[in-house]
């Protein structure tokens, strides 16, 4: 049995962590609030974007932009988006996961496959495994800004604009609610009618439907607006992993206090039958020393 000082010692350093667990939580949850404002905002303005492309791309031929080229697929890339700090439960481990089967799944098919990394986790990973690393931005969830989407975004169009990558699939961490985060995977490119027809519903309204008039065309809109479909798409789902990190973390840390509090107890109880029993064992000592003064 370990000694009593021992004990103490286990019992003091747990405390410590706990106090830690505890203001880890704190802070995430302080955090939460910001990241889910932030991205809730961000909600309607993404759904409403992809409404205004779908009833466009539904005006236009889609052979005429390059964004919408549906090819034959030799070569595969996924854009991860983990976060930028550990200590958040399986939450990085999930999406981590999600993605190697992602890679299995189109290597099995003779495929090629490259991949993209948006937040320090996911790039420390897969920098070590054999795939071809195509973008890794790191240091950018802490604080989520567009001009990391559009540096992603750019360089995404770029590969499969030059024909270096033939689909872009997108990887994140969608936020239901504080207890789940789904790892969530779209295509990002080539941009299909389906894909652009995934906005906000609209609201059914009663009487004759209103109908635009776009100016100038619809093709021209549509050319400039694509580039800015992607980064927003990529922009959400940046959002979607900042605001499921701290979710995760919150969990993880309240898992942890409460572990730690359970250990707290099984120690202090493990401590007294210690201290019970140096007790027995002194007064038995006296006791054995009083009897054999008499004797």
């Amino acid at each position: 049995m370990a000694s009593l000082k021992d004990i103490q010692l286990k019992i003091t350093g747990i405390k410590k962590t706990e106090q830690i667990t505890k203001a880890m939580n704190m802070v995430a949850a302080a955090k939460f609030r910001g990241a889910q404002e932030r991205m809730e905002e961000f909600r309607p303005y993404a759904g409403k974007f992809a409404g205004v492309m779908g009833q466009l791309a539904g005006m236009v031929d889609p052979n005429a932009f390059p964004l919408m080229e549906e090819r034959d697929v030799k070569k595969s890339m996924i854009l991860v988006v983990t976060s930028d700090r550990g200590l958040c439960g399986a939450f990085n481990a999930n999406i981590i996961a999600t993605a190697e089967k992602f890679l299995a799944e189109k290597r099995s098919e003779g495929k090629e496959v490259a991949i993209g990394c948006i937040g320090k986790k996911g790039y420390q990973y897969f920098s070590k495994q054999d795939v071809e690393m195509v973008i890794d931005i790191t240091d950018c969830m802490a604080r989520v800004q567009m001009v990391d989407a559009k540096a992603a975004g750019k360089e995404c169009i770029r590969v499969f604009l030059d024909g270096q990558i033939d689909e872009v699939h997108l990887l994140y961490g969608r936020f239901v609610n504080v207890v789940t985060q789904k790892p969530t995977l779209k295509k990002l490119i080539p941009i299909s009618a389906a894909d652009l027809s995934e906005g906000e519903p609209a609201e059914e309204e009663s009487g004759p439907k209103p109908t635009y008039i776009y100016e100038p065309d619809p093709e021209e809109i549509l050319s400039i607006l694509m580039p800015m479909f992607v980064n927003v798409q990529i922009m959400a789902a940046m959002l979607e992993t900042a605001c499921s990190e701290q979710a995760a973390r919150m969990t993880a840390m309240d898992n942890a206090s409460r572990a730690c509090a359970d250990m707290i107890h099984e120690l202090t109880l493990a401590y007294n039958k210690a201290r019970q029993a140096s007790i027995t064992a002194e007064l038995m000592d006296i006791v054995g020393g009083a009897e054999a003064l008499k004797g």
